[in-house]
């Protein structure tokens, strides 16, 4: 068996990092296999909060070690990001439980519920496992499933003493102080740190799909974690699909689909084209069993698995029923909501056509900083639709700016950094674009609005406990003052339509369904999901692509039991580019299988 290339002179320490459905726990799970195969004693440790190592190796595992039983030398963990983080908030606020009124202990709540609290506590729960040399003595390696981003790490570089510098009242800026909570020592972190930046002992691999979207989000993570020493990287891309299995065998659909990932990685970001690349082949089987773990890395033929011809998928419904049920109303705000690369832009972009279409004023927006709304509509003006793009970047500057100038003016030089490290946080892009979003919520009461992507329900709730606009107004208009802010408009079910975008796979079911319960906490009920790339709608001929397709009916069966309303696109063989192709995802020719 030839030797994938991550895998050479593999150091101690090996992270898989990238972002959701592209493969990281199978990879993970599958390195951890082959290394204890041959020899060595692995400890597999998960921190990913959509991770599913106990169902890969059909074990009950938490948070204890634990055997698995198939593979002499092996022993996996999963740590629970969520629990961490609630046991972290915990540590945080009961020590003034009984001090502080409700309302600021829900702020303080609320300001702990960010992504970056949750990275910090995961990171604080597994930092032994990279720096206590007492705690991994009898492993040869250590696999981690999902690293660290590089905020994480620049706050645990950081000099001095979070927690005083919060008491005084000077963390409150986005994620208002996550580090608060932290009781380790420096010294441990450090010596964690250092061991994550030397390439001798640590290996970053990022994992992407062949796709342009994955490929980006990998280039940037590339360079936001070499900015900050960690260079040991290689790159996988995972789940190339292979040339036809047998000999004759022909699909249209596989044929483009081979065509376009060909293309993603000749012209991958210049960043990725230096570091060492692996590819591994799609395989008609879902990773589970130990054997289907082993196979994943082997480099012979994909083996076809058996599935039900005659697979009865839920019927989801098309796209082109709920615009008509959109249709019936002359204005509103829409907003298309999931994880990176799922296809949010191409669905809020059809959307817009369609109802421009039917006669509608409709405005196409994007918050996304990785959506490219000309590319998507091929640089063509349409009928009773504009388009225009909120710049995160420059709004997030002009932000941190004011902050600095304000909150940042009182401190001494070592508190400015702390700030200004705060403000780089993945929470200071949502509540810095809140101000333009706020204008296209009352544009939406006139006519239609469509956004792709718009602040979570975490931001929202940040916004309203740390007495910004929402709260402000409150207070402005007293008990008896009339008032109507984005928040409520959002909350408002006959103005505001949340459409959910994921596609047919566990982890980003997982994350859309995690996204719906963080709406929920603000109230903010969603309308409508939209599962896109299905092969099972697809109906292709290709024996590798229908066992494929086979897979997908448990997490369909889940989406129909999450949602009210449903809608199903099938996997293209060409990218939805332009009108005319965006057209087509709103017609009833593109029916679920």
């Amino acid at each position: 068996m030839t030797m994938p290339r991550f895998l050479a002179d593999l150091p101690r320490f090996v992270f898989f990092t990238g972002k959701g459905g592209v493969g990281k726990t199978s990879l993970a799970c599958a390195t951890a296999v082959r290394l204890a195969d041959a020899g060595k004693r692995v400890l597999l440790l998960s921190t990913d909060p959509a991770s599913n190592v106990g169902q890969v190796f059909g074990l009950t595992v938490g948070d204890r070690i634990t055997p698995v039983p198939q593979v002499p030398g092996l022993d996996v963990l999963e740590i629970d990001p969520n629990q961490a983080a609630e046991a972290y908030r915990e540590k945080i606020i009961a020590p003034v439980r009984d001090l502080l009124p409700q309302a600021e202990l829900d702020s303080i709540t609320e300001q702990l519920s960010g992504s970056c609290t949750t990275e910090i506590a995961s990171f604080n729960e597994f930092t032994s496992f990279l720096a206590d040399e007492e705690r991994i003595a009898e492993y040869d390696n250590v696999v981690f499933d999902t690293a660290p981003t590089g905020h994480t790490i620049r706050l645990l570089q950081l000099p001095g003493e979070w927690t005083s510098f919060l008491d005084a009242g000077k963390g409150d800026a986005s994620c208002l102080g996550p580090m608060a909570g932290l009781d380790r020592t420096r010294t441990v972190y450090a010596e964690a740190v250092r061991r994550l930046a030397d390439p001798a002992q640590t290996r970053l691999v990022l994992v992407a799909r062949a796709q342009q979207s994955t490929l980006r989000e990998a280039a940037r993570t590339s360079a936001e974690l070499a900015a900050i020493g960690i260079t040991g990287q290689h790159l996988v891309i995972n789940a190339v699909l292979p040339k036809a299995v047998s000999d004759g065998e022909s699909d249209a659909l596989a044929e483009a689909v081979r065509g376009r990932e060909h293309n993603a990685i000749s012209e991958m970001p210049p960043v990725l084209r230096q570091l060492p690349l692996t590819t591994v082949p799609l395989h008609a089987q879902t990773v589970v069993g130990v054997d289907t773990v082993r196979a994943l890395l082997h480099t012979g033929d994909t083996e076809i698995a058996t599935f039900m011809e005659n697979a009865q998928h839920p019927d989801l419904g098309s796209l082109d029923r709920l615009v008509d049920e959109l249709a019936t109303a002359d204005h509103g705000l829409i907003m298309c909501m999931g994880k990176g690369g799922v296809g949010k832009t191409t669905v809020a972009a059809s959307i817009a056509i369609a109802l421009a279409d039917r006669g509608h004023t409709a405005h196409l927006t994007t918050t996304d900083p990785a959506a490219h709304l000309d590319e998507v509509l091929d640089h063509q003006s349409i009928g009773n639709l504009t388009v225009s793009r909120i710049d995160p970047r420059v709004a997030t500057q002009e932000y941190r700016d004011k902050v600095m100038a304000s909150k940042g003016n009182k401190l001494d030089d070592a508190g400015r950094a702390r700030l200004a490290e705060d403000l780089l946080s993945p929470c200071t892009e949502e509540v810095a674009v809140f101000g333009q979003f706020s204008h296209l919520v009352n544009q939406a009461r006139r006519h239609f609005v469509v956004m792709d992507t718009a602040p979570t329900g975490h931001t929202l709730l940040l916004m309203d406990a740390t007495g910004s606009y929402h709260r402000d107004i409150a207070r402005s208009m007293g008990e008896t003052g009339t008032y109507t802010t984005p928040l409520m408009r959002l909350r408002d079910p006959d103005l505001t339509k949340v459409v959910i975008v994921t596609l047919p796979d566990t982890t980003p079911v997982l994350e859309a369904a995690e996204l719906q319960h963080d709406l929920e906490r603000a109230d903010i009920h969603p309308w409508a999901w939209v599962v896109n790339a299905s092969l099972a709608a697809a109906r292709p001929s290709s024996s590798l692509l229908r066992a494929r397709a086979a897979a997908e009916q448990p997490q369909l069966e889940r989406v129909t039991a999450l949602a009210g309303r449903t809608a199903i696109i099938p996997m293209l063989a060409d990218e939805p580019h332009g009108p005319d192709a965006l057209r087509r995802l709103t017609t009833s020719t593109h029916q679920p299988a």
